[in-house]
């Protein structure tokens, strides 16, 4: 297979600004976002809508793992003010619910300790670097109007993009990329126009606790920016470095900018001003190298950074002719370097699925969504927290994550055999044991109950939805058993033993025993939130209910292979879970009544497709219940990863001309835009759960899956064309 051919034809071309496809650049840490520019001059030009009315947001966010901030409070919030006891088989449970509500998205009437817990902490943007220029003495920022004639190309083997565009007569070219193991930007900007007033910004907000944008320009006074530099460094080869120290609150960073002929000056409160060093005529002002990295203070809000990558500031060198090293680069051919070598082995490894020589023309547009689903899935979903669902691209939900959607994002990894890119994310829950155990024990659970929507450091937010679903409960289990079949070592099982044995625990004893069987609820919502109005009475969702079977035999299966004693509650709860709901022929989605609402999430599906065939699901059921979910699902309620939960059922069921025609299904939600983009809304602009999802789909599809059918690449047609290597069999 040449997977550089197959990987280049993806290169998103662009020959104008298109308000919805900026391109990123990053390394799962951290990643920046560019407009047409190359950099993030025309914010106002990719918006990003509140449900609130509120001013719009940017795409064009500079985001990381560590960069956190909360707005310090008017006096100490805590959850119990939300805590509500709901009534169970066991008696009383406290949740943590809400005095307001949530109305079509919109948080309504809710406490001034709830407006602060669900906003704080919130995800960071760290700064804006965009061209400015100075006309007649005047130092502006640019528009669209002055922006002519643009060329960008973003080239996936490199990850490097490279724009042009034309600016009051001058032709401008813009290099841009990230280095794979600092959160460090390489910059070139080569063009006349450097002599004629052009120069670059680089502004700071505040953070914001708005749900859709992680910037706050009207606060100056709330932090603070100081500029110290130039230092000059001989071992950098005369390249002059400047720090940028940041304080909002208890965020703490830093911002170096190196560079050689270069000016560096703070023109404003929150602004720098980046400039070449020499005056008009030479070389020098026809081209700007330089480098911007972000370093986080490591305390506070910004928690240090993940995956133990380094972060001191080192020589870069490259291989002579000979190979010898020794040859110095530029401050952003250094990065250009870093970020080329690293993609290359990115590409290189791990699977791979080609399916060019398809006559069908589907084929392409699925084989365009799969190459470029890995490189957004790798800059925004492999870094050392579950990512939010909008990634580091800008804030969605305040840039908080949502724990049952970490399968969605980062499950395909193992799939693909990237499971390094797995385990920095899947590592995180060990961190949060603690607090999770105290949630189980308050509410007479063992183990550890995992929390639904939240920042580092694992609290919880209020909500009338998120503190009841259970869904999110079995993936650890689920994403620690991938990375054990991609790689089944003693190692992974000890690694993961912990939160395996914990999430069981939990899920063992949140069964309870009735005549009929274990069962699940209430209180509860499933994963299709439609419920959640009558979450005190919903019991035994089709998909939860086969979810707690195959994960609980998983964490069977883990003891064994670490040769530990069987837990018999365990067992007895897995054989024992009472079957789903079935009426008129089809799996129901909750086991009370309205049973099944035709809205979101056609989650009972789940249950054979995302999980394998379990003892509770006849398939001959669940294909009518595929067929009677396709028949007239309300297709504007769902979500980008409810394609590939049809295309993952669908094949399993050995039906892969439907599995195709799932994972391309002319709906809005299922729309993948230019540069990959799975758009949902005006905010919600990028979806990465619907190209983790996909991902996970097709590996599925290509590979199979334990004892499924003896043939190659069982999820697709038998007159495609598939070429497919490096995958990992699913369950």
């Amino acid at each position: 297979m040449d997977r550089k051919a197959l990987v280049q034809r993806h290169n998103v071309h662009q020959r104008r600004l298109d308000p919805r496809s900026p391109l990123s650049v990053g390394n799962g840490e951290f990643a920046f976002t560019v407009d047409v520019t190359g950099l993030q001059s025309l914010p106002g030009a990719y918006p990003v809508w509140d449900r609130d009315d509120l001013p719009p947001g940017t795409l064009l966010g500079t985001q990381s793992q560590w960069g956190w901030h909360s707005v310090p409070p008017a006096q100490p919030y805590e959850l119990a003010g939300s805590t509500v006891l709901y009534d169970s088989p066991r008696g009383p449970v406290p949740y943590v619910d809400m005095v307001g509500d949530i109305v079509n998205d919109r948080e309504t009437d809710t406490s001034l300790a709830e407006t602060w817990l669900r906003a704080n902490p919130h995800r960071l943007d760290l700064a804006r670097i965009g061209f400015r220029l100075v006309q007649d003495g005047t130092e502006r920022g640019l528009t669209e109007a002055d922006v002519a004639n643009p060329e960008q190309t973003i080239d996936l083997w490199t990850g490097i993009v490279t724009s042009a565009f034309t600016l009051a007569g001058h032709r401008i070219k813009v290099t841009t990329a990230c280095h794979p193991d600092r959160d460090e930007l390489g910059f070139r900007v080569e063009s006349t126009a450097l002599g004629a007033g052009l120069l670059i910004g680089i502004s700071f907000p505040y953070g914001s606790e708005a749900w859709h944008d992680a910037a706050d320009w009207d606060n100056p006074d709330a932090h603070t920016t100081s500029l110290d530099g130039p230092v000059t460094s001989e071992e950098h080869d005369g390249c002059a470095t400047w720090t940028v120290r940041r304080e909002l609150d208890a965020a703490r960073y830093q911002v170096v900018i190196t560079g050689q002929n270069l000016t560096v000056e703070q023109a404003e409160q929150h602004q720098l001003r980046v400039a070449p060093a020499t005056a008009g005529g030479t070389d020098a002002t026809d081209a700007l190298d330089f480098s911007v990295t972000f370093l986080s203070a490591g305390d506070g809000d910004c928690i240090p950074r993940g995956n133990n990558r380094p972060t001191a500031m080192t020589p870069a060198v490259s291989p002579d002719a000979t190979g010898r090293t020794g040859v110095e680069l530029s401050p952003a051919s250094s990065v250009t370097a870093a970020s080329e070598a690293y993609w290359q082995r990115f590409w290189s490894s791990g699977g791979a699925i080609e399916l060019d020589a398809t006559d069908d023309p589907r084929a392409k547009e699925l084989e365009r969504r799969i190459v470029l689903s890995q490189y957004l899935t790798a800059v925004n979903c492999s870094g050392s927290l579950p990512p939010q669902e909008t990634g580091l691209v800008c804030n969605a939900w305040r840039g908080r994550f949502h724990l049952e959607m970490h399968w969605w994002h980062a499950a395909h990894f193992a799939h693909w055999n990237r499971t390094e890119l797995l385990l920095p994310s899947l590592r995180w829950y060990s961190t949060v044991l603690e607090s999770s155990r105290q949630t189980a024990r308050m509410q007479g659970f063992d183990g550890v109950r995992w929390p639904k929507q939240t920042g580092p450091d694992g609290r919880e937010s209020p909500s009338p939805i998120g503190t009841f679903l259970i869904w999110q409960q079995p993936h650890p289990i689920h994403l620690a058993e991938l990375v054990y079949r991609a790689n089944p070592s003693r190692e992974v099982l000890e690694e993961f033993a912990d939160i395996v044995f914990e999430s069981a625990a939990f899920m063992a004893s949140f069964a309870h025993p009735t005549q009929r069987g274990f069962e699940l609820g209430p209180p509860l919502i499933p994963a299709q939130e439609s419920y959640g109005s009558i979450r005190a009475t919903v019991t035994n969702p089709t998909f939860e209910l086969a979810y707690w079977q195959w994960g609980l035999r998983t964490a069977i299966a883990w003891r064994d292979r670490l040769g530990l004693e069987p837990v018999p509650e365990w067992s007895d709860v897995a054989d024992g879970m009472v079957p789903p709901r079935v009426i008129d022929g089809v799996y129901a989605a909750i086991d009370v009544e309205p049973f099944t609402i035709r809205t979101d999430h056609p989650s009972m599906l789940c249950a054979l497709g995302v999980l394998p065939l379990t003892d509770l699901i006849d398939p001959g059921i669940m294909r009518a219940t595929l067929t009677d979910v396709l028949a007239d699902w309300d297709w504007g309620s769902t979500w980008g990863w409810d394609y590939p939960v049809m295309a993952m059922t669908a094949a399993r069921l050995e039906d892969p001309e439907a599995a195709v025609d799932a994972l391309l299904l002319d709906a809005g939600k299922n729309t993948v835009l230019a540069n990959g983009h799975n758009r949902q809304t005006d905010s919600l602009p990028l979806y990465l759960p619907g190209n983790g999802g996909l991902l996970a789909a097709v590996a599925l599809m290509a590979a199979g899956w334990d004892n499924g059918p003896n043939r190659h690449a069982p999820g697709f047609p038998a007159d495609w064309t598939v070429a497919w290597e490096g995958l990992v069999q699913a369950p």
